[in-house]
């Protein structure tokens, strides 16, 4: 298939992000006193910080403000900006296809978060809309973010080709009805930091 367009996540896929989340999320968990596994945070790359935080006041029974804490980590998380690199192969495809095909950013983060880490990574003109967490009602692994993506690209969902680095996005991807692209499986992959 030829894509008509192409869709990216953010953390993980186009910013070397990742281990910066976690150790935002470590802050937060120490001073909070609540349980959450590395493991089980990669295991649920793209949920929302807001919404993993509701299942584990529900799962430990805490009495926290999801919505203050989420806030909390995202903070300590914007701390470490400046640490942030690229996911060279993943930016090269980007920049390969820009003024080519129309290209979006489909994350589950927030906007404000993935728009100062596109900026900061100087790529964010390559994009012609970011969607995020803030702009559809379901999550990954709920198509929506991708659909949201396709429909503001004005490109059939069918003939966009989309890249992911968590489970959750693949199945994301594919219930969108998108050519879905692994990136953790790209020959030479190399994070930026």
């Amino acid at each position: 298939m030829s894509p008509l367009a192409l869709i990216f996540d953010c953390d993980g896929t186009l910013a070397d992000t990742m281990p910066l989340h976690w150790q935002a999320w470590q802050t937060v968990q120490r001073r909070h006193n609540f349980h959450f596994p590395e493991d089980r945070f990669y295991s649920l790359g793209g949920v929302p910080s807001r919404d993993i935080l509701t299942m584990l006041k529900a799962e430990q029974r805490l009495s926290l403000n999801p919505i203050a804490i989420a806030l909390e980590k995202e903070e300590t998380y914007l701390a470490t900006l400046n640490q942030v690199g690229p996911i060279h192969e993943v930016v090269a495809i980007a920049q390969a296809h820009h003024g080519l095909l129309p290209m979006a950013v489909a994350s589950g983060g927030t906007q404000r978060i993935i728009e100062l880490v596109l900026q900061h990574l100087g790529i964010r003109d390559l994009f012609g809309a970011v969607v995020t967490s803030e702009d559809v009602q379901n999550q990954k692994p709920a198509p929506d973010i991708f659909l949201e993506a396709a429909r503001r690209l004005g490109v059939d969902p069918a003939r966009c080709r989309a890249y992911e680095d968590t489970d959750l996005g693949m199945q994301a991807i594919r219930a969108a009805g998108m050519d879905a692209i692994d990136v953790r499986i790209i020959p030479g992959r190399t994070s930026g930091s």
